[in-house]
């Protein structure tokens, strides 16, 4: 890479990683939820949490960039060799380059983090495909510091796990997406931060009345079962996913502990 201050691409890998999220019910023994929601404040915006494999752009000063899956860096513009992991860089590279020309990335590095699916990539590709599609959406953007790239690996994980990336507010995602036509996860609901759900019950119910089917599905053909949803707020200083699959086995556990007590 040109970037004179990108000297190692593994620092640069862990710079742009996306940070992990914690589920908005915390999470107890056996895969079971908690009667622990998330606190937030302010309004908080819900968006459909699509199942594909995580990809990103890094963009770079120069017209650089790179493109990653979400552990790894796959490709470097220029490289000859494409790491063809999930199909994410034969699908992010048209955009990578378009992005790339216009070279709006003065210092540092701005990560677009989307999320790729469709065509066999993972378990619940049939649910939005049955034609071999495979479709992309930006869920978030990051700008790293000079400084940051420049750290030893350790101090950047903890940094990156501890809320250090620069992220774009709901204002300028929006922005961002419109003006560069990416589509953005879809957007499901606005709503006051006490409005939320707080048993593991009712967040269930909840989640199954504001997202029935995906919203992204690629062609008829496709099974349409949603993955769940993420919540954050506008500045995204708070930010959890709720998974379908968590609330569905947490009350099946319920289920089959309440029944057990009912035959001793």
């Amino acid at each position: 890479m040109t970037h004179p201050n990108i000297t190692d691409p593994a620092r640069l890998n862990s710079a742009t990683k996306y940070p992990s999220i914690r589920t908005h019910h915390a999470l107890g023994e056996r895969g079971a939820l908690l009667e622990e929601p998330t606190r937030f404040t302010g309004q908080v915006i819900a968006t459909e949490k699509v199942d594909g494999a995580g990809g990103r752009i890094v963009l770079l000063p120069g017209g650089d960039y790179a493109i990653g899956s979400r552990e790894d860096l796959l490709h470097a513009r220029g490289d000859r060799i494409i790491n063809p992991t999930l199909g994410i860089v034969e699908a992010l590279l048209p955009l990578a380059e378009r992005l790339a020309e216009l070279r709006t990335v003065h210092s540092g590095a701005t990560t677009y983090f989307l999320e790729v699916y469709g065509d066999r990539i993972g378990k619940a590709a049939n649910q939005y495909q049955s034609g071999g599609g495979v479709g992309h959406r930006l869920f978030d953007v990051a700008h790293t510091p000079d400084e940051i790239l420049g750290l030893d690996p350790a101090a950047i994980s903890t940094w990156r796990e501890n809320g250090g990336q620069n992220w774009a507010d709901e204002d300028i995602l929006q922005d961002l997406a419109a003006h560069h036509a990416i589509p953005l996860t879809p957007r499901l609901a606005t709503l006051a931060a006490q409005d939320l759900p707080e048993s593991i019950e009712d967040m269930h119910t909840w989640l199954a009345r504001t997202l029935p089917a995906t919203l992204v599905a690629l062609d008829d053909g496709a099974r349409g079962g949603p993955e769940g949803i993420v919540l954050r707020d506008s500045t995204r200083s708070v930010i959890s996913k709720a998974r379908f699959q968590n609330y569905r086995r947490t009350l099946e556990l319920r289920a089959a502990e309440a029944a057990a007590a009912a035959k001793r």
